[in-house]
């Protein structure tokens, strides 16, 4: 029984050794693509204290088509919110850490979860109402950027958008709509 203790000791130790030299290791910015080109519209609502409304005209310099450009953008944010994850369990596991500081690290991943889920029902709610091919949905702090890959666009289906987004995360204070084009 103690060998099997120790094998399984020696397997997670080598593993989390593999993990944090593949992390310090690792490109800090791996998954940066370049920005959309894009025609920016501003459109004031009285409820929203800053609304842009963009579109995009054509994908990425480096020839990412739309599903390319959404997946990559999907596993840029996982892989960010992964490694917070990661250091805000470090601080829960610590023998260091005070239990103030475990309490807020213990914070932090439930609203980083509770964000996640949003944004999942977001993308869902967007894609269902509009009927749009595919839809992505990025909350940071104060600010929700969606993009939206749809034939056609409009102020209107912006602002039902923005609604929905100020409905589902309403300390979100600044919203912006990106239409991409179906390809």
């Amino acid at each position: 029984m103690l060998k099997k203790q120790t094998v399984w000791l020696l397997t997670m130790l080598s593993l989390v050794v593999v993990l944090s030299v593949y992390y310090v290791t690792a490109p800090k910015n791996m998954n940066d693509s370049p920005a959309f080109t894009a025609n920016k519209k501003t459109e004031k609502t009285t409820d929203q204290p800053s609304v842009a409304v963009e579109e995009a005209k054509k994908p990425s310099a480096s020839g990412e088509t739309g599903d390319d450009l959404f997946t990559a953008l999907r596993m840029k944010i996982e892989d960010e919110r992964s490694r917070l994850r990661d250091e805000l369990n470090a601080i829960v596991a610590s023998a260091n850490a005070t239990a103030e500081e475990k309490s807020e690290a213990l914070d932090k991943i439930e609203k980083l979860q509770a964000l996640s889920e949003k944004e999942a029902t977001l993308e869902t709610l967007i894609k269902s109402k509009g009927g749009y091919e595919d839809v992505l949905v990025r909350a940071d702090d104060n600010q929700v950027r969606v993009t939206i890959k749809a034939k056609q666009s409009s102020a209107k289906s912006a602002n039902e958008v923005i609604h929905m987004v100020k409905k589902e995360i309403p300390d979100a204070e600044y919203v912006t709509v990106e239409f991409q084009p179906a390809g």
